[in-house]
């Protein structure tokens, strides 16, 4: 009787897959960020009214945490954003051209923002008819002057500017790899590619903290309720609307005008696209913080990689519409009339230099206490007046962070169509996207010997 010979194990039939679990379905990222919000706002009212300390301690915790988070990330983040961003320029043909453009993009609208701001300042009188008095200030822990702001730059050595978290310090060290980098040419290419890869190491884990933005919101929301309550917005109510209409100028007044007649391009799909870094920036009050999702905005919008990561990290650390144009302009106004002091237009002159030049004090962190002192000390204003703000001063940067996002993101558009190297149909079909998706995948990157024109 003949033996079957064996059945080859290719013949063998293929076990049975096993199901997939079905995944979880979340809501979309802006509803977990509005329902952060309005449980925020409840745990904090309840944690006021009743009394409940264990309740305010543990939303402190929760948005301390979320913070300290971010700010790990960003002292390596910005290093290697910077020094990347600086040697991708080598692909980019009229590196310097797009450089200065950028600049001059940064700088002009700055001086719109911070037009609007003394405008909206003069008009409203935000410091008057508030019950605050020069008493109720007091001197802020840190301040910045020109001489910090000028000397601050270079550092002492490699190490303390991570361990302080000196954003201008690093970018400084960033600037100078990069830099060096470039003109080591090929020899450097080990390095260049390994700072690439750490980047996106770092994107990739940061993108993994901003997934728990929702969560940091009930304790960055809930503890600001808690520790100042209601009765503040009835003295700050007039300040408070005031830097949230200038922010909505800028934001859906200015960029889109720019954009439209500048670029001319759909402002509307602008923000459809920019709508998860607008929402992100709001949360986390950190330009920093928000870097990878306003790059990947960008690219989703026709930003050419190669550009996109120059333009971006330089915005994140010196373009603040918001923190450095509108709020200097009104914080200076706001404490001149609580102070008693009248303001000349030379100091209105200042108050224009100060915001479109020294911008990069506010280094894309969280709160612009440094920029504001130092438009006091230029303008030789009591330094307590930052104390009067400090207390509002969660309130307002949302909005003013939202503005800077904003605009990280419009110039390089702006820049990018008016030399003619953006990729209009990918714009035009730009749509937003959900926290679940990757942080970087749309644009493959380039070969070193491919340029972009310009």
């Amino acid at each position: 009787m003949p033996v079957s010979s064996p059945t080859p194990a290719s013949a063998a039939p293929a076990a049975p897959a096993e199901p997939r679990r079905p995944r979880i379905s979340l809501p979309p990222f802006w509803v977990q960020i509005l329902a952060g919000l309005v449980l925020g706002v409840l745990l904090g009212w309840i944690a006021r009214s009743g009394d409940v300390e264990w309740l305010g301690r543990t939303l402190e915790e929760i948005g301390g945490r979320f913070v300290q988070l971010l700010r790990v990330a960003v002292g390596p983040l910005v290093f290697f954003a910077i020094a990347v961003s600086i040697t991708s320029l080598r692909n980019v043909s009229n590196a310097a051209r797009l450089a200065g453009r950028t600049l001059l993009w940064f700088l002009a609208t700055s001086l719109i923002a911070v037009a609007i701001g003394i405008v909206i300042g003069l008009v409203t009188d935000p410091g008057s008819g508030t019950g605050l008095t020069p008493a109720d200030g007091e001197l802020p822990e840190s301040k910045g002057s020109w001489l910090d702001f000028l000397t601050g730059i270079i550092p002492a050595n490699v190490v303390t500017p991570f361990a302080d978290l000196e954003i201008l310090q690093i970018v400084f060290l960033g600037a100078v790899v990069g830099i060096a980098a470039l003109k080591m040419g090929e020899r450097a290419q080990p390095v260049i590619t390994f700072g690439e890869t750490v980047l996106e190491l770092l994107q990739k884990a940061l993108w993994w903290i901003i997934r728990l933005a929702p969560i940091g919101t009930i304790g960055l929301i809930g503890r600001s309720i808690n520790e100042y309550g209601w009765d503040l917005l009835g003295d700050y109510a007039t300040f408070t609307v005031d830097v949230y209409i200038g922010c909505a100028l800028v934001l859906f007044g200015v960029y889109p005008l720019l954009l439209r007649f500048a670029a001319g391009v759909n402002p509307v799909q602008f923000f459809r696209a920019a709508w998860p870094a607008l929402q992100l920036a709001f949360v986390s009050r950190s330009s920093v913080g928000t870097l990878p999702v306003t790059q990947k905005v960008t690219e989703r919008l026709g930003v050419p990689r190669e550009y996109n990561s120059f333009a971006v990290p330089f915005g994140a650390t010196t373009k603040m519409d918001g923190c450095a144009a509108i709020y200097p302009a009104l914080a200076a106004i706001f404490v001149a009339e609580i102070f008693d002091v009248s303001l000349s237009v030379q100091d209105y002159v200042l108050i224009v230099f100060v915001s479109v030049i020294g911008s990069a004090a506010t280094a894309g962190l969280t709160g612009a206490t440094i920029m504001t002192t130092l438009t006091l000390s230029t303008l030789d204003l009591p330094l307590e007046g930052v104390g009067l703000l400090l207390a509002i001063d969660p309130i307002l940067d949302m909005m003013r962070t939202a503005t800077n996002v904003a605009g990280q993101a419009a110039v390089p558009v702006i820049v990018a169509a008016r030399e003619k190297i953006l990729n209009r149909e990918a714009y035009d079909h730009a749509t937003s996207f959900d926290f679940d998706e990757p942080a970087a995948e749309e644009q493959p990157r380039r070969p070193a010997e491919e340029k972009v024109p310009a």
